[in-house]
């Protein structure tokens, strides 16, 4: 059987045998000061602090991969302070005895790796500056440079300390630390060291805490007792994660809790919220983004004041570019009143944790006590050319490999990370290859294939869309499988651990991982689940940015602001919830942020904000220019959470886009624009067999003559179409094309198909649910005229069609979903709006304009809801269109929209009939004499011209 690296032709040679020590005089180049372009790799980081402080020992430092190695004996004089850190195994063994008899520190690894020297000492025994030099001659480095590679050795020798027998006396009973009866509450018998330390803190007072520990030290029953502490003075607690996959793991270690009589609920982004149970809950578990959303609606807020305690796990993640902003915005608002909710909030190490401490004015309990020893490293890779990403790929490819093949020699499991789907399928078939088998000319794209080979070789894969995830997950952890390839979702949501890590990628997508991340994945290294007290983490990275990674890691994470990038959806989260109400409050409100406690207390940014809201119609005008006072379009922008800037950007490409002349024309306009305006649509990653299947949609929209419903005849896709200048895709493309997919035949996704057109439908959710988002924002805006009306209606209709996907649901189906909607109410609509909408469609129901007062079946509303809801809709609305005018009936209050092209003109009904003329068109507009009518309600509409497709389900 031939190893992945013979059947690349790549083995290594055999290592030489023992030789004479050569002795090598070094002299060290000037360097570039910090900031220099000398050449790339060269620029210290911009974010991390240069070190200045000279190093005044005479140090040897070495890590050591040949065992042929010996140090000069002038070296050994000079130096005050010699380490050496070795591989474990047996060709070491005389390298190590040679180090006892001449009583030389050393530590040992059992994958080791890295090799080089770091110090102050020449190998003729001189003196010079602190110098770090690598591998095979490579250059030396100096300055900020050498202090990194002597930090991060420093750590890697720390890590290495010889294991204690055991620290069984550290655990604590907890019995001794808590109130009896919570034992049953707790996942184990008794406090590990770091929740010892932690949970008499807890229990001291209602103060706010951080408590700061490595990933896997164990934080989540730190977490558990502050919410029984709250519980216990008769409050509600919250407990914020930061993805949607961490409630699912917490729910179940919570499940227990239900079982003692407290009342825990779920709450997420896809969960709809159920005031009555939410108001009766002891416990909410949900994500950041949802508890954010909850306080933005408003219909809670006496539910929000009865929470004592938040506790905010990672709450590290206030640095992150995503998260971050909402994070910092949400504790900005309950950090004020500590005497209302007590915030607890569980960090990773990071270097600044005092300053994330002090801006929430809490108590600092920090450790770096971990159940078992983790060693990172930086695999030296050899170079290759920086354009060829293929070659730079594959290197790091081989690497995985070898180390995989090392640990796995051993009886040990392995997390491979890597950063994109495509990556870790492409990772995954070279280890199966590796392991003996055949996978050449298998499609990486081939789901089936793959999961199917890589299974036989024990080898399993696991990301968000990953069709065979969860059987993934389970084969990982009864041992079924001894290595996982993965990306970032196992790091951040899932608890899988194993022997060693490997982070085959420094990008996640087109963005540099943060070190925060790559921190949390070596976290999954050797944690004590996998029933050792080692872990050995691996980052894989090109060798001009090796430096780079030695620096950010040794220095740690730091925790930045980001509100700042976000700052008008945040300034109009606050009016919105009326926290502010002037300018001057605003200034006070930025001052107390986590920005302004890093040193950006310049308001100025918070003024252009302002007046941004102002200008896009979210905040009011006012004769006083220091009042702040949202708009009916700015509480839609915040109830919904789409970015100002970015729905800004996509509304007013809308108003200056022609009038459209057809459903599919409209449907079609909004793909393009929402494909190329918002950049998780625009940036949308595809295997090439989904560019294919998806060039192939694209080009049968535009050269579509009639509008059947049927699916196209496309077939399986057999492989890449040959790509030339027409047919290769541009920006936005592949998500313009999955819009129209849902948009033109939705019943390719009735009932929940694993895939359309070969496509992972779970690739699309992403795509669909962001521009969802935005559709359902802008028909909201219907009645209030701040866009279009045809641009209302058909997305309106569109949102909702894509919301329930699953039900195959027609042009024309929005208003009768949004029917069923109301009548199931937000919590009981998952269920309860597919039998309904299938009992209505059986009976030839296509609109909700049914005559009666009796409810339907699956109605939950009481019988006076349920007749307000029927004054809602627009059934009855007359309009008629004849020679430039509009005779028109609506319901008292309506809003009756008319246009001519781009123009609009806004009437109230009154519950008369009357003809109103059509609006004059502005000459330029070459959609002039395109004009008609619709009728708004609160949530329903009715139009005229084309627009009438959308009134009913079009069979």
């Amino acid at each position: 059987m031939k190893r992945y690296d013979q059947l690349l032709g790549t083995a290594p040679r055999p290592a030489p045998g023992p030789g004479p020590a050569v002795t090598v005089v070094v002299r060290v180049p000037a360097q570039p000061r910090p900031g220099a372009h000398p050449g790339r790799g060269s620029v210290w980081p911009e974010d991390l602090a240069v070190p200045d402080a000279p190093e005044r020992r005479a140090l040897s430092w070495h890590k050591v991969a040949d065992p042929a190695w010996r140090p000069a004996r002038a070296v050994l004089d000079a130096a005050e302070d010699v380490r050496v850190i070795l591989p474990e195994g047996p060709e070491h063994e005389a390298l190590r005895t040679w180090l006892e008899e001449r009583d030389v520190p050393y530590r040992v690894s059992r994958y080791w790796e890295e090799a080089g020297r770091v110090g102050t000492v020449t190998d003729t025994g001189g003196r010079t500056d602190l110098v770090a030099i690598g591998p095979d001659g490579a250059a030396p480095a100096a300055g900020p440079w050498a202090t990194a590679a002597r930090d991060a050795f420093a750590a890697q020798w720390d890590a290495l300390e010889e294991l204690p027998d055991g620290d069984a006396d550290a655990y604590v009973p907890v019995g001794e630390l808590v109130p009896a009866e919570w034992a049953g509450l707790l996942p184990h018998p008794s406090f590990n060291p770091v929740q010892a330390a932690a949970v008499p803190v807890v229990l001291e007072g209602t103060g706010h805490l951080v408590v700061v520990a490595p990933t896997g030290a164990g934080k989540t029953p730190i977490g558990m007792v502050a919410a029984l502490e709250a519980h216990a003075r008769g409050r509600k607690a919250a407990w914020l994660v930061p993805q949607r996959s961490l409630t699912d793991e917490l729910d179940r270690e919570l499940r227990q809790w239900r079982s003692h009589g407290l009342r825990v609920v779920r709450l997420t982004g896809e969960a709809a919220v159920d005031t009555e149970l939410i108001r009766s809950a002891d416990v909410w578990v949900a994500t950041t983004e949802k508890f954010e959303a909850i306080c933005r609606a408003g219909s809670l807020r006496d539910a929000l004041a009865e929470v004592g305690c938040l506790v905010v796990d990672e709450i590290h993640l206030l640095g992150d570019p995503t998260r971050g902003a909402v994070l910092e915005a949400l504790l900005a608002r309950v950090r004020e009143d500590s005497a209302a909710t007590r915030i607890v909030g569980l960090s990773a190490t990071v270097a600044n944790a005092d300053e994330v401490a002090d801006w929430l004015g809490a108590r600092l309990v920090r450790t770096t006590w971990r159940p078992t020893r983790l060693t990172w490293q930086l695999p030296h890779l050899p170079p290759v050319d920086e354009t060829d990403w293929a070659a730079r790929a594959a290197v790091r490819t081989g690497a995985a490999v070898r180390l995989a093949r090392q640990v796995t020699g051993d009886g040990g499991s392995v997390l491979v990370f890597c950063g994109s789907k495509r990556r870790v399928r492409s990772t995954a078939l070279a280890l199966a290859a590796d392991r003996g088998v055949p996978t050449t000319g298998v499609d990486a794209d081939d789901a089936e294939a793959v999961e199917r080979l890589c299974t036989k070789a024990g080898v399993r894969l696991h990301y968000r869309d990953w069709p065979y995830k969860r059987e993934a997950e389970q084969a990982f952890r009864a041992r079924e499988a001894e290595v996982l390839v993965a990306t970032s979702t196992v790091a951040a949501g899932v608890n899988l651990p194993a022997r060693a890590v490997i982070v085959c990628d420094t990008t996640l997508g087109l963005d540099r991982v943060e070190v925060s991340m790559v921190q949390q994945m070596f976290g999954r290294a050797g944690r004590i689940g996998a029933g050792e007290r080692e872990g050995w983490a691996f980052l894989l990275t090109d060798p001009a940015e090796r430096a780079h990674w030695q620096a950010r890691l040794a220095a740690g994470y730091t925790v930045r602001s980001r509100l700042d990038e976000h700052l008008a959806d945040h300034l109009l989260a606050e009016v919105v919830q009326e926290r502010l109400s002037t300018l001057a409050e605003a200034e006070d409100w930025w001052a107390g942020t986590f920005a302004a406690h890093q040193g950006h207390d310049n308001v100025e940014p918070l003024h252009e904000a302002a007046r941004f809201l102002a200008e896009v119609g979210c905040l009011r005008a006012s004769a006083d220019e220091g009042r702040l006072e949202p708009s009916p379009l700015g509480l839609l922008t915040s109830r919904f959470m789409v970015d100002a800037e970015l729905a800004d950007d996509l509304a007013t490409a809308l108003r200056q886009a022609p009038v459209p002349e057809s459903p599919l024309t409209a449907e079609q306009v909004l793909a393009e624009l929402l494909s190329t305006r918002l950049p998780v649509l625009e940036q949308a990653p595809f295997t090439d067999r989904a560019r294919a299947a998806l060039r192939r949609v694209l080009r049968e929209v535009e050269h579509e003559d009639g509008e059947p419903d049927d699916p196209w005849g496309l077939g399986p896709v057999e492989g890449p179409a040959q790509d030339d200048d027409e047919q290769r895709p541009q920006a936005g493309d592949l998500a313009r094309a999955v819009l129209l997919l849902a948009a033109t035949r939705p019943r390719l996704f009735r009932g929940r198909p694993g895939y359309v057109l070969g496509i992972p439908v779970d690739s699309m959710t992403g795509i669909l649910e962001e521009a969802r988002r935005y559709l359902a924002w802008l028909g909201a805006q219907g009645p209030l005229g701040t866009v279009h009306p045809w641009v209302a209606v058909v997305a309106g209709d569109l949102a909702l069609r894509i919301r329930w996907r699953a039900l195959g649901p027609a042009r024309g189906a929005g208003r009768l979903l949004w029917m069923c909607e109301r009548m199931a109410t937000a919590p009981h609509a998952p269920d309860l709006v597919p039998r309904m909408w299938n009992a209505a469609r059986a009976r030839g129901i296509d609109a909700p304009d049914w005559g009666g007062t009796t409810p339907p079946g699956g109605c939950v509303l009481a019988p006076d809801r349920y007749r307000a809801l029927l004054a809602e809709r627009a059934t009855g609305a007359r309009l008629t269109v004849r020679d430039e005018e509009v005779r028109v009936w609506a319901p008292p209050g309506a809003a009756v929209r008319l246009w001519n092209g781009t123009t609009t003109v806004l009437h109230l009904a009154d519950g008369e009939e009357v003809t109103l003329p059509v609006p004059p068109a502005d000459p330029a507009d070459p959609s002039a004499g395109r004009f008609g009518a619709v009728v708004f309600t609160r949530g329903d509409r009715l139009a005229s011209g084309w627009l009438e497709a959308y009134a009913a389900v079009r069979s």
